[in-house]
């Protein structure tokens, strides 16, 4: 399930009231336990019983009748308490199961599992794209915020336009006309280009950029190909992690950071080889718009900055596909949400 950015709030306070299918017993967020029917109903049998009883002690007869009933029937809230410990040990390994890869990686990202539980672990997801300048999010426990937390997935995707992007939004307050949230997305511009970004009332009001190769190797931009994506968020320092390696840090009350833009594609060899020549020219011309783009981009949240608060300590998390141009498709795989202990 994903929605457009242009829905209505109203589309998200519903999701909010969706309970969620959690395993007890790892700290996975969910709804409060619910009272076991069988017990309360026997309780108040057993109640009802004493009740008459002691109304009634002039009848030993009735006296030792209740008596055997409460006696029965606290057998059997005895078998079922007895029964339980199984259920839940059951539920627990389950859970554990469950768990043991996000606790495996959590020291990737520099992380102690002994300090957080497990907010959701998402099924794959795709978003799919083809309006221009279009945005869409997903997620199915859109009724989960956080504060600080990590927060991964692996991301496969096809883009016509290197400036489109996979990512995720958090800390959002959900407003669909004029958004406060923060945003980290990857695209396939320059080899590998991530970009942090803060929406202030709707408008951008704080940009960072990164370019992955410069600390993972083993980033890949060519369409088709899967990088994983992960954000480690704690109070005003937000942790930026490609493929287990730390590519970049944000410290959201400091301002944008004049952006570094990459060479320009080099021209083939051969000038006859047409073919090499016409893509050299479609990827120039691509380039200078990007370039374009994030200078544009730069300025006006520099300018922003300074007239809009921009930091952000709570809210709603998604996963994120953005459309410059063109057809984009994210795919998102073995997400997960930790959150992390205050």
């Amino acid at each position: 399930m994903y929605y457009r950015f242009s829905h209505k709030m109203k589309t998200l306070l519903a999701l909010a009231a969706l309970s969620v299918v959690v395993l007890p017993g790892c700290g996975l967020t969910g709804q409060s336990a619910q009272p076991n029917p069988t017990l309360t109903a026997l309780s108040q049998s057993i109640a009802a019983t004493s009740t008459a009883a002691e109304q009634q002690d002039e009848s030993a007869h009735k006296l030792a009748t209740a008596q055997a009933e409460a006696t029965a029937l606290s057998q059997e809230i005895f078998a079922t308490q007895t029964a339980q410990p199984a259920e839940r040990n059951e539920v627990e390994l389950a859970t554990a199961t469950v768990a043991a890869p996000i606790i495996a990686e959590l020291p990737q990202y520099g992380l102690d599992p002994a300090q957080g539980r497990v907010g959701w672990v998402h099924d794959p997801l795709t978003l799919d794209l083809t309006a221009f300048h279009d945005y869409t999010y997903g997620n199915d426990f859109m009724n989960i915020t956080a504060s600080d937390f990590a927060l991964a997935a692996d991301i496969t995707w096809d883009t016509q336009y290197g400036g489109s992007g996979c990512g995720f939004l958090f800390r959002s307050d959900g407003d669909q006309n004029k958004p406060n949230q923060y945003m980290v997305v990857a695209t396939r511009f320059a080899n590998g280009h991530v970009i942090f970004s803060a929406l202030a009332d709707g408008e951008i009001a704080n940009i960072h950029d990164f370019y992955p190769h410069d600390d993972d190797r083993s980033f890949q931009s060519q369409n088709g190909t899967t990088n994983r994506l992960a954000v480690v968020a704690r109070g005003n320092i937000i942790e930026i992690y490609t493929n287990g390696a730390k590519i970049g840090e944000v410290d959201t009350t400091q301002p944008p950071v004049l952006p570094v833009i990459p060479p320009a594609p080099k021209p083939p060899l051969d000038l006859k080889d047409l073919p090499g020549v016409k893509r050299f020219q479609t990827e120039l011309k691509e380039h200078e718009e990007i370039a374009r783009r994030i200078r544009a981009n730069f300025q006006t949240a520099l300018n922003n900055y300074k007239n809009r608060k921009a930091i952000f300590d709570d809210g709603f998390l998604a996963m994120l596909a953005l459309s410059e141009s063109g057809h984009t498709i994210c795919k998102f795989d073995n997400a997960w949400l930790w959150q992390l202990e205050p």
